[in-house]
């Protein structure tokens, strides 16, 4: 073949290689670009999902704790989160300010997810129930007046809790104390018997462990907490 013949054979496929190159990579911008609309848009589907339900639990009178209450108390976190914790109820701090997990156990459970990596806007953090137990509901200013909720409270608002998780749809569900667990699983072990194992609820991963509450009555429960952790921490990747 003539040498002038194999040179412009050379260019051509040049060329050629050149274009494919552009459209491929014009096609994995594109792409990209695609799939961070499609990410956005579901982030905020999520979020919008979710403000929806806030206003529900807000109008909320299913039970006594919705006339007694201060604040609903709906959750707070990433609406994205692999990671969500689910408490008993709010107290009295949380019936104030209408915030999960404030005061002493809101900053013993701060530190505990520090302690694997996420910071409290990273995961989602709510209750069973919505609103404040009180021993005494005729006077919500009163401190000390909290108490676990009932089952006909639980039941009456799991409806709420389950449609924040199928918004949310978290990789792992931590379940803190003996209601929560209970509350969500339907079973009867003690908490200090389940705690750490896997459970499942709609086919979510769910391990249950102590309630920060019981961790500042009982500082020796903080080393079962600290292992149910580094299992999480390390399902996590």
């Amino acid at each position: 073949m003539p040498r002038k013949k194999v040179i412009k054979i050379l260019k051509q496929i040049k060329i050629n290689f050149e274009k494919f190159l552009e459209f491929n990579d014009y096609n994995t911008i594109d792409t990209r670009i695609y799939i961070k609309k499609e990410n956005k848009y579901k982030k905020l589907e999520r979020y919008n999902k979710l403000i929806v339900l806030e206003n529900e639990v807000k109008n909320c009178r299913k039970c006594d704790l919705g006339n007694s209450r201060l604040h609903t108390v709906f959750g707070e976190g990433s609406e994205k989160a692999k990671l969500m914790f689910i408490g008993e109820g709010p107290g009295y701090e949380e019936d104030h300010i209408g915030i999960p997990f404030v005061g002493k156990s809101g900053k013993l459970l701060n530190n505990i997810i520090a302690s694997i990596g996420f910071t409290r806007k990273e995961v989602y953090i709510t209750n069973i129930v919505k609103c404040h137990p009180m021993l005494d509901k005729a006077n919500p200013d009163r401190r000390n007046n909290d108490r676990a909720p009932y089952n006909t409270e639980i039941k009456n608002c799991m409806y709420y809790l389950n449609e924040q998780i199928k918004i949310i749809n978290p990789k792992i569900i931590v379940t803190l104390g003996k209601s929560a667990t209970k509350g969500l699983l339907n079973i009867k072990e003690n908490i200090s018997t389940i705690r750490g194992n896997i459970k499942y609820y709609q086919q979510i991963m769910v391990i249950p462990t102590y309630h920060p509450a019981a961790l500042l009555r009982n500082i020796n429960l903080k080393k079962y907490v600290w292992r149910d952790m580094k299992k999480i921490k390390k399902i996590l990747g």
